[in-house]
């Protein structure tokens, strides 16, 4: 039971681990100060009624805000494509070491797959649907490759299996 809290715990933490790392090197952008003529009355315009200097400020700010929004959904797509690479190393790295060290394995298998879902929830906070469905594909395949050699791929002899005699 404690090994298995352990791996949950060191993939949980690989997975924050990722998240907070891209956090600190690869800055998000910075969302457009809302204006305060916007956001509060003003003694001149207590229904705040749209004078030329408060449609000119909610003007500006539509505009920077709709390029934000561009901004940020391609840092979103980077962040989603790095994510998702460290997610098939860690997964990649998980089966090759999983005879030598199964505990150590077993974490970085979690941390691959809570990574890979993190990338992928990532690609959906993008505008093109394009790409939200390479990011599902991916980790279908992903998924399905991962199931298939850790579960259903058995060598022969390594896990106490009979093997059969040659006739």
């Amino acid at each position: 039971m404690l090994k298995n809290l352990y791996a949950l715990f060191l993939g949980l933490f690989l997975a924050v681990f990722i998240g907070v790392g891209i956090a600190t090197f690869y800055l998000a952008p910075t969302p457009p100060e809302y204006p305060t003529v916007l956001s509060r009355p003003t003694p001149s315009n207590p229904d705040k009624q749209f004078d030329e200097e408060t449609r000119l400020s909610q003007e500006k700010f539509d505009v920077d805000q709709k390029a934000f929004q561009q901004v940020e959904s391609r840092y979103n797509r980077n962040v989603s494509t790095i994510v998702i690479a460290f997610a098939v190393l860690f997964l990649a790295i998980s089966l090759i070491f999983e005879a030598k060290i199964a505990i150590i394995a077993d974490g970085l298998l979690l941390g691959g797959i809570f990574t890979l879902l993190y990338g992928i929830m990532r690609g959906f906070m993008t505008d093109q649907m394009t790409y939200r469905f390479i990011v599902t594909t991916v980790g279908l395949i992903v998924a399905l490759i991962l199931g298939y050699i850790k579960f259903a791929h058995q060598p022969t002899g390594s896990t106490g299996a009979t093997t059969r005699r040659r006739s």
